[in-house]
């Protein structure tokens, strides 16, 4: 009775999925831009983030009743320190200056907007017209934050629709704010707000005139920059074109392709120039200029080195010897986080497992950077990490920890699931980069043999029914359902797989938002449902993993908040924190292909293709120290035929079981 109740339950949440998705709001365009095109009474509201090295912005933005654009942004500086300089001191104002308000045309002020379409793609794109005294006039909206200066940019271009000309009135303004110097770092910082390409002009039918607002911060010290909004924007394209153009994805989904490609924007954008370095940061309006062992460490940095973006790979290098100051003989924990650009630190929630989400991450993004220099160079934090890991662990064989990643939300016990698998992991992973760097043959075998036994030691700790699933206790007192008992799967422990993925697609998990944190609970954390997309795929149960991965990436890409992974609901209200795309990422690049980093120039491949798809690329896949293409193309049901060409030069063909794991070497 109760398998038929579990079975009923979940095909009716299928059925509610799928009529979710039916009524996406955003539609791809064929250039991978999402529009959402207005109909009548289309009132919505929602909220982006986008930044730059100086300057992160997330900017709420719809349409009102009335078909009205409505526009708040809010603006953060994170090198514009505030006092205390704390994880949070990054100055921050929000302006809701309504740039069209003070355009006149034939002597009248705009009137009766009603927006066409927004469409996005690293930037934000609005198509409105304007109906009154003046007849009808259409007007462009371009909105981004500058790449490099510590500015948001909009561009606007007016445009008449009429058979007759028109007189349009663009003024000049500007309004300066000087901030509290006890309030400032590095004292009083002052705000700039203002509109350029002032002019008075008459426009025949059919053409148009543009102009500019900025929003820019500075420093005492410094002077205000010349602006040049054509320059900006097309600084701006060219990021997204350069990312966009380093490992594509190509597959029969439009929409996981294009989630892929919106990811990649998202977490590489969200790197901050500070006088720490290049440090990337999660966002949300609370997190800059500031680094963290999960955030940077685990989540986004091991997925750089695939992307082929070298501002990324500095940023995780930059992170790792932050982290790399704070070893020490005693072998005392490793701060949380490290803050307000390098200068200060944060732990406030105790050993949350911080040195195995560090060791993971650094050995992983070693082997797949494929740099010998930059691997010798982490090698003593990855060395440390894992000896303090080993310290940790208590007498049935796994990692103690105060708390986990959650920092006290939810139960962690004394030990978790999690800091023993990313342990686990970074063992294997030593092995794979201590033969690359010339350790010692008896220090390595040493780490294999403790992988071996903290496999064993997870399982016999962790393993058990929980809700009546053969699965994990996150804890040893764990009797609820966690969304965490999925990255065993990640990191090739596949011991309980079945019962597992059952339990994490059951009804007691699974939502239309993803994995609940807790079953019971209503918190949701993309980060656990990015993690067990990866692992379900991992493990080989291929066609529920799509299922599930098209339905997310259909929500998150085109549904009511878009386009990226999300932080976590209902804390931050769903905030695009950027390392969640890195761990979309992931889901492609080391779940559906299976890439499983073995050295500085070698990896395994296992791909796993689809029941519903004949082919799927990854193409200039920039990792292990050059660029090549993988191509999968089906033969037969159970065959598949897998292809690596590097520089045009085919280095691997082979026809394999599908989900079979083969061996690729590339050049060094």
């Amino acid at each position: 009775m109760k398998k038929n109740l579990y079975i009923i339950l979940l095909c009716f949440l299928c059925l509610s999925l799928s009529e979710i998705q039916a009524e996406n709001r955003w539609n791809i365009n064929p250039d991978g831009s999402i529009t959402w095109k207005l109909r009548e009474k289309d009132a919505h509201q929602d909220h982006i983030e986008m930044s730059g090295l100086k300057i992160s912005a997330v900017i709420r933005y719809g349409v009102d009743e009335k078909g009205a654009f409505t526009l708040d942004r809010s603006m953060i500086w994170p090198m514009l320190r505030t006092v205390p300089n704390n994880t949070h001191a990054s100055l921050m104002r929000r302006f809701s200056w309504n740039i069209p308000e003070m355009i006149t045309v034939n002597g009248q002020c705009l009137r009766n907007e009603k927006v066409e379409s927004i469409t996005l793609k690293g930037n934000i794109t609005v198509n409105s017209t304007y109906h009154g005294n003046g007849g009808k006039v259409a007007l462009t909206r371009i909105l981004f934050p500058s790449t490099n200066k510590p500015a948001f940019c909009e561009k606007y271009v007016l445009r008449n629709n009429n058979s007759h000309n028109i007189r349009v009135e663009i003024p000049q303004s500007r309004s300066v704010i000087q901030t509290l110097p006890e309030q400032g770092v590095y004292g009083s910082y002052r705000l700039v707000s203002e509109i350029k390409g002032e002019k008075t002009v008459i426009l025949k039918p059919g053409e148009e005139v543009a102009f500019s607002a900025f929003f820019a911060g500075y420093k005492p010290d410094e002077a205000e920059l010349a602006m040049d909004i054509d320059q900006e924007k097309e600084a701006r394209e060219a990021l997204i074109a350069d990312l966009w153009d380093n490992l594509i994805l190509e597959t029969p989904d439009r929409t996981i392709n294009t989630m892929f490609a919106f990811a990649k924007i998202r977490a590489a954008e969200s790197i901050y120039e500070t006088k720490g370095g290049l440090l990337h940061g999660p966002g949300g309006e609370a997190y800059y200029a500031a680094i963290w062992a999960n955030d940077q460490a685990e989540y986004v940095n091991p997925f750089f080195p695939y992307l082929g973006y070298q501002t990324g790979n500095q940023s995780a290098l930059c992170s790792f010897m932050h982290f790399a100051r704070f070893i020490n003989p005693e072998y005392k924990k490793l701060p949380s986080s490290i803050i307000a650009e390098g200068t200060d630190v944060w732990g406030g929630a105790g050993d949350r497992g911080d040195a195995a989400m560090v060791a993971y991450g650094a050995a992983r993004y070693a082997l797949a950077r494929g740099d010998l220099e930059e691997a010798k160079q982490l090698w003593p934090l990855i060395e440390w990490c894992l000896e303090y890991n080993k310290r940790q662990l208590n007498a049935d064989g796994v990692v103690n920890s105060d708390s986990d990643e959650l920092e006290g939300r939810f139960p962690a016990g004394k030990a978790n699931l999690c800091t023993s698998s990313l342990y686990y992991d970074a063992l294997l992973s030593a092995c794979y980069l201590g033969r690359e760097t010339g350790i010692n043959r008896t220090q390595l075998a040493q780490y294999k043999k403790q992988a071996e036994e903290l496999r064993k030691n997870i399982d016999r700790y962790f393993g058990g029914e929980v809700e009546g699933f053969n699965t994990y206790q996150y804890y040893k007192e764990n009797d609820k359902l966690r969304s965490w008992i999925c990255i065993p799967l990640t990191v090739g422990i596949f011991d309980r797989k079945d019962e597992t993925i059952k339990a994490l697609f059951s009804p007691r998990l699974w939502t239309q938002d993803g994995l609940l944190t807790e079953s019971g609970s209503q918190t949701f954390w993309d980060r656990s449902t990015l993690y067990a997309l990866r692992g379900v795929y991992a493990c080989g149960e291929t066609d529920k993993a799509t299922e599930y991965l098209k339905f997310y990436a259909g929500q998150r890409l085109l549904g009511e908040h878009v386009p990226y992974a999300i932080e976590a609901w209902p804390e931050g209200n769903q905030r695009h924190l950027s390392a969640e795309s890195g761990l979309y990422g992931r889901i492609i690049t080391e779940g559906l292909f299976g890439i499983r980093p073995t050295g500085l120039h070698s990896f395994t491949l296992t791909p796993h293709l689809p029941q519903d798809w004949n082919t799927m690329n990854l193409r200039n896949v920039c990792a292990f120290g050059t660029a090549f293409d993988i191509e999968v193309k089906r033969i037969k049901q159970d065959k598949i035929e897998i292809k690596v060409s590097e520089n045009q030069k085919q280095l691997y063909k082979q026809t394999v079981r599908n989900g079979q794991a083969v061996r690729i070497h590339l050049s060094e």
